[in-house]
């Protein structure tokens, strides 16, 4: 559980991360200088960055109750169980994949409609960088997931827990979790 609980802890840190890069990538588009020589001086905002903001920000408050969940040994019928956790995860998964991808694709040329050009050449310029790091933290964080996901389902099937708290530290004997409770009586 040690494994799982640091791993949610790094997920909201690279949320945070990526949460703190979109702010940034917004508030210089959205707050241009008409002498900005990117898009002419026109403000404007990329739609995958706020895509990105949301998903980070959901990540965020996901995270935190995953890990409050499985340290403190949570159990409510319904969304402490590894069937919840996964759902959870899986959509999340959907998000960051779809921000990271279209991220991608927004900075690779030769596409006419890139709007974020070719990020390997401007590294001399602050906006190019962070753009960059968004695009990394992006990847990160859907990598992230995805392992968490993993995890999650091989030890719920390995384990049959799809019901059972997502905390994975449970006594069948002595939980208040449901199931077969005349067992809570026996001694070993």
């Amino acid at each position: 559980y040690i494994f799982r609980d640091t791993d949610f802890s790094v997920q909201f840190l690279f949320s945070v991360i990526l949460m703190a890069l979109c702010a940034v990538r917004l508030h210089y588009t959205l707050h241009m200088s008409p002498d900005d020589p990117l898009n002419g001086g026109v403000r404007f905002y990329d739609h995958i960055v706020v895509e990105l903001l949301v998903t980070s920000i959901i990540t965020m408050f996901w995270s935190t109750f995953i890990a409050r969940t499985i340290h403190g040994r949570h159990e409510h019928r319904r969304m402490n169980t590894f069937t919840a956790e996964l759902v959870g995860l899986f959509v999340l998964f959907l998000l960051w994949l779809i921000g990271a991808a279209v991220a991608t694709h927004t900075s690779n040329p030769p596409d006419v409609d890139v709007m974020w050009g070719n990020l390997s050449s401007c590294w001399a310029y602050s906006t190019c960088r962070i753009l960059t790091t968004l695009l990394a933290f992006a990847w990160l964080g859907w990598l992230l997931i995805l392992a968490l996901f993993v995890m999650s389902l091989l030890f719920a099937i390995a384990n049959k827990a799809f019901h059972d708290p997502m905390h994975g530290r449970w006594d069948r004997r002595a939980t208040n979790y449901g199931g077969d409770l005349s067992m809570r009586n026996i001694v070993r």
